[in-house]
């Protein structure tokens, strides 16, 4: 088992920087998720640990082991792809064995280890099958069985469940966290999709453009994302934003939007007492936007009128996309909400689950 260092580590492709000074520790049976859109690097990320990659500047390590200049065989890792990668004309046993018999592993060692990946994944029934003979699911558990086998180090996952359908996912999901609890060795997993992200990590590295947003569980990346891109990135649907001004009378801290104006509760307004007349943008999460039949009691609640232009209604809730003078936002309300489109009405807003965010920084204000 390993820890795994990313310390200053700078990847370019010509005058192209695609990775910028990337410093993370990932803790010894950790499971972490890098997780960001599309094009932010996660993936290079990844490949630079794996040796598929050459790093430009920096230093990565396996444990206390420097790894820049290790063959990628000689790491001490396994990867899988989000494309099986399954050779066609193989078993499912020698697909699983194949990396352990280029090594010339023992016969009756390559038969353990694949009997007992086979057994963990539950697929020993499918052992004497080909590849073209399995559902996707199927070929993604050979595909993680094959890395299994291997007894690495450090697991590596590359967006393994893309190709698989949205009910699978939510299975796939589940079996491989099941397998980092038995298997107790460090998995880092690259995915952009930021449910995956918050159901299976220990902590969660958020990337965008190659630079380190925020790494944290992620119960803190949701509660107290450190800027804009994090707020906006984790949660769904996404959390709404507004641009406003905070304005301050009688130690008093009011948020002013354009159509409308909420008053920060007394307990949370000390951050922003010396910040009157502060752009900034406020934001809130859907799910902390409440028809007023069904909003929870004890909550510092601040009306806001509005119309409703949309409504999806997805049986264990309902959302609202409503409109506010110039602003569009969104209400995740409990299902048994009447409003339809073209309803005029006032939402509450739970005013102990705001953010403020500086106008020009992006960063949090708390």
């Amino acid at each position: 088992m390993a820890s795994v260092t990313y310390q200053n580590v700078i990847k370019k492709f010509g005058d192209l920087e695609i990775i910028k000074n990337l410093n993370f520790q990932v803790e010894d049976k950790e499971f972490l998720v890098l997780v960001g859109p599309s094009g932010c690097g996660k993936t290079t990320a990844l490949r630079l640990l794996a040796g598929l990659e050459e790093i430009t500047s920096g230093e990565i390590k396996i444990g206390d082991r420097v790894v820049n200049d290790v063959a990628p065989k000689d790491r001490d890792i396994a990867m899988v792809f989000q494309s099986y990668a399954l050779y066609p004309h193989l078993s499912v046993f020698d697909n699983m064995a194949f990396g352990l018999k280029l090594r010339k592993t023992p016969k009756d060692e390559i038969k353990r280890r694949v009997n007992e990946a086979a057994q963990i994944l539950d697929i020993t029934h499918l052992l004497d099958r080909k590849p073209r003979q399995l559902s996707g699911g199927q070929r993604q558990r050979v595909a993680v069985g094959r890395a299994i086998v291997r007894e690495p180090k450090v697991f590596l996952f590359d967006e393994p469940l893309s190709n698989l359908d949205a009910k699978l996912r939510v299975q796939m999901r589940a079996e491989i966290s099941k397998l980092h609890q038995r298997l107790q060795t460090t998995f880092i997993y690259v995915t952009h999709d930021q449910t995956e992200a918050m159901t299976m990590a220990t902590r969660i590295a958020v990337i965008n453009k190659g630079i380190l947003q925020q790494l944290d569980t992620p119960q803190m990346l949701y509660d107290k994302p450190n800027n804009l891109f994090v707020a906006g990135f984790i949660g769904s649907p996404a959390m709404n934003f507004f641009p406003a001004k905070l304005t301050v009378s009688e130690g008093k801290v009011s948020v002013n939007v354009d159509s409308f104006k909420v008053q920060i509760p007394e307990a949370l307004s000390n951050p922003y007492k010396n910040l009157d007349g502060k752009n900034v943008v406020f934001g809130i999460r859907p799910e902390n936007i409440h028809d007023p039949e069904f909003a929870p009691v004890n909550i510092a609640g601040e009306k806001v009128s509005v119309k409703v232009d949309v409504t999806e209604l997805m049986g264990n809730e309902t959302f609202l996309y409503l409109v506010n003078g110039k602003n569009t936002f969104i209400a995740r309300v409990d299902p048994r909400s009447k409003k339809r489109v073209g309803d005029e009405m006032q939402v509450i807003f739970d005013m102990d689950k705001f953010h403020i965010f500086d106008a020009d920084t992006e960063k949090a204000i708390r």
